[in-house]
């Protein structure tokens, strides 16, 4: 009656199924890694994408209300809005040249020194 009762397997264990889980974790834990290393790269890029953006997006909306603002309050329309968006633009593009420059400068310490010794 031992052999009808259920929950019991009527081979022993196979070694072939120990495998394939050995296997399977082996391939889980590799592509985890793999993923790991490419998504820190993919995730300073992105970074780096948005500071740009924001950046641009800032100096211009911030010239604009600025502009506005004072031509509203010292009655100089449009000429402080142009001004202000100008100067919005021109400090935008420097801090996008400056964050790139400084990100430029980080993979160029990451690659290591070039080799200046080569004949």
């Amino acid at each position: 009656m031992a052999a009808d009762e259920p929950g019991q397997d009527p081979f022993g264990e196979d070694e072939r199924i120990d495998r394939i889980g050995d296997r399977l974790r082996d391939i889980a834990a590799k592509e985890q890694a793999a993923a790991s290393g490419k998504s820190d790269a993919v995730d300073n890029n992105y970074r780096l994408g948005n500071r740009v953006l924001a950046d641009l997006l800032g100096g211009i909306a911030g010239g604009l209300l600025f502009g506005w603002l004072f031509d509203r309050w010292l009655g100089t329309s449009p000429w402080l809005l142009i001004t202000f968006l100008v100067l919005g633009i021109i400090v935008a593009f420097r801090n996008i040249i400056r964050v790139t420059n400084a990100y430029s400068a980080g993979l160029k310490d990451q690659q290591g020194p070039a080799d200046e010794h080569k004949d």
